[in-house]
């Protein structure tokens, strides 16, 4: 959402991506942050702007992750055990499993421990 609400923490998404598309990282988004993000947008923004975000994010080197009964079932423990937002838990829930760092303005996942998190500004 950064990246499409111009917000803060654009830059260093857009940097993020341009490491992806050389080859330096790898970008992962559960499909319920994707279809969040849909939803974000076309509210705040209208359905043009929402198509157009989504053909972004099409076309960039994001690999969208479908939910899994593992996943669904690890965002679930999270939300029983944490104060945090079920779509958030599927964000935690996909980073624990890949070891990976969720990248975020977003202090609700202070709430989960031992989660890896660079913090964007807010």
């Amino acid at each position: 959402m950064a990246l499409f609400q111009d917000e803060p923490g654009a830059g260093r998404v857009q940097a993020l991506i341009q490491q992806a598309q050389e080859g330096q990282a790898d970008i992962f988004m559960a499909v319920v942050s994707l279809g969040e993000v849909a939803y974000g947008l076309e509210k705040r923004r209208g359905i043009d702007a929402c198509v157009r975000a989504l053909g972004a994010i099409d076309a960039s080197p994001i690999i969208i992750v479908d939910v899994d009964r593992y996943l669904a079932l690890q965002a679930a423990h999270l939300k029983a055990s944490t104060n945090v937002g079920y779509l958030d838990c599927f964000v935690a829930a996909l980073a624990q499993q890949l070891t990976a760092t969720v990248l975020t303005g977003d202090s609700d996942f202070e709430h989960i421990p031992g989660l890896a998190v660079e913090w964007l500004p807010v």
